[in-house]
């Protein structure tokens, strides 16, 4: 039997009260004071060690404009051919967080260090860069597919910036909102220390993608573009029985398996001041006559699902997150809990496939908000952050169904094995840099040491 997972509608934070609580204006009514207060209870409590861990922002002017512009191009993006992919990558100075050689992968990820002070982006977009008329941001023969490359994704770093620096004064409003809450300046301060965030544009692959993606693997040598030009730009349909599908599901109404498996990304924490993510955009294949076409959907138009999925310690429970379309979800990061003394709470969160639409991919983009590296962390506090929340107790029907209760501990046991304990990874006196290295290197592997862009 499988648990399924709980719904969680995040509290709606208006951006218009985020202005009014993040500024040191005084000219408004005392109704108006006493609603603003309570507005920041409902906050702390959602971020707090009995909330969630995570809240949603409403009313953000030109949110889905934006949104809108960048994140279909996260689709097109990760299924370019290798070579193709690389050089926008190189043309608009972007960095990749997984390899993109390999064609099984499930997740592409497209990073970018966004600064506090920006200066103007130098996008190579013009054929006339050089003497012989071509542009040396790009590798390899100027060519039409090269033309094509560049208008489609003309201005790719320009649509990271606004987007994110739009989810950046986010961050850093709430960031002061808390402090005002807890007192002191230390979350706000430490997010400016830094100068910097990380902005990644993320695309989750369906099995459909991966077909694409072996497709273009297996035409390599053929002359160039000439396949993945009439694959892509997508080219939105394919005959059923090119498609292998291998995931066979039972499960009602597209809900998650609350088990290890089906995920896109597995438990984790993230490590940083705060996460502001997009409401994703799903691309959905349909089947029309015995052929599959692409086609862009809207989260609400799934069930109201964007299929990240939290773990909430107060509750002993996983809860699916059902954000209102065209909001941006905040989530508390582990320096935030360390940071706050323990006042804010981290989010251990994954991202799960919606069980009964193996051919649905998903696109969002995320702005992670960190202190600077040589940041001092002290675990001098009480109730110091530690991964044994998760352990305990069982609600009522739980208690009347032994199976229930056994599935949740038994997902309980495999969490723990995958998110390394905070106690393993942090120590006090470390600096962010350790502490971020460590983690890298519990969960994933390896040095720990992660790409500067």
């Amino acid at each position: 039997m499988e648990a399924e997972a709980e719904i969680l509608r995040p509290f709606e934070l208006r951006f218009s009260d985020l202005l009014l609580l993040s500024s040191s204006s005084s000219s408004i009514s005392l109704a108006e004071v006493e609603r603003l207060e309570n507005v920041t209870r409902s906050v702390l409590e959602n971020l707090g060690p009995e909330g969630p861990g995570l809240l949603s922002i409403t009313g953000v002017p030109d949110a889905s404009v934006l949104r809108g512009r960048l994140l279909p191009l996260a689709r097109r993006l990760a299924l370019l051919s290798y070579e193709d992919c690389r050089r926008v990558l190189k043309d608009h100075k972007l960095g990749t967080d997984v390899s993109l050689k390999n064609v099984d992968r499930t997740v592409s990820s497209f990073a970018l260090q966004l600064k506090y002070v920006q200066e103007p982006s130098q996008e190579c977009v013009s054929s006339d860069s050089s003497e012989t008329g071509r542009n040396d941001c790009l590798d390899g023969d100027e060519d039409r597919s090269g033309e094509s490359l560049r208008d489609e994704f003309r201005n790719l770093r320009n649509m990271f910036e606004e987007l994110g620096f739009c989810m950046m004064e986010l961050g850093l409003r709430l960031a002061q909102l808390c402090d005002k809450a807890i007192g002191g300046h230390e979350l706000e301060q430490s997010i400016l220390e830094s100068c910097t965030a990380k902005g990644r544009l993320i695309h989750y692959h369906s099995s459909f993608d991966s077909h694409i993606q072996k497709e273009s693997k297996r035409a390599k040598g053929r002359k160039r573009g000439s396949t993945m030009r009439s694959l892509y730009p997508l080219r939105d349909c394919f005959p059923m029985e090119e498609v292998n599908l291998e995931e066979k599901v039972t499960e009602k109404n597209g809900t998650c398996k609350t088990s290890m498996s089906h995920l896109w990304q597995q438990w984790h924490y993230d490590y940083g001041i705060f996460t502001v993510l997009t409401t994703p955009l799903f691309t959905s294949i349909k089947d029309i006559d015995g052929v599959y076409h692409s086609v862009e959907q809207e989260v609400d138009l799934l069930d109201g699902h964007c299929y990240l999925q939290v773990f909430d310690p107060s509750k002993n429970k996983i809860l699916m997150v059902q954000p209102s379309p065209g909001s941006f979800i905040v989530q508390v990061g582990e320096s935030a809990d360390i940071l706050s003394k323990g006042k804010l709470r981290a989010t251990l969160h994954s991202v799960c496939k919606p069980l009964e639409r193996v051919n649905l991919s998903r696109k969002t983009f995320v702005v992670f908000l960190q202190p600077a590296w040589g940041k001092v962390f002290s675990t001098d506090f009480p109730n110091a952050p530690e991964l044994l929340t998760l352990t305990g107790r069982s609600d009522n029907n739980e208690e009347s169904d032994p199976t229930l209760y056994q599935t949740r501990n038994n997902l309980i046991e495999q969490i723990h094995r995958v998110v390394p304990p905070l106690s393993s990874r942090l120590k006090d006196g470390m600096t962010f840099a350790e502490f971020s290295q460590q983690t890298t290197k519990q969960y994933y592997g390896g040095s720990g040491f992660q790409s500067v862009k």
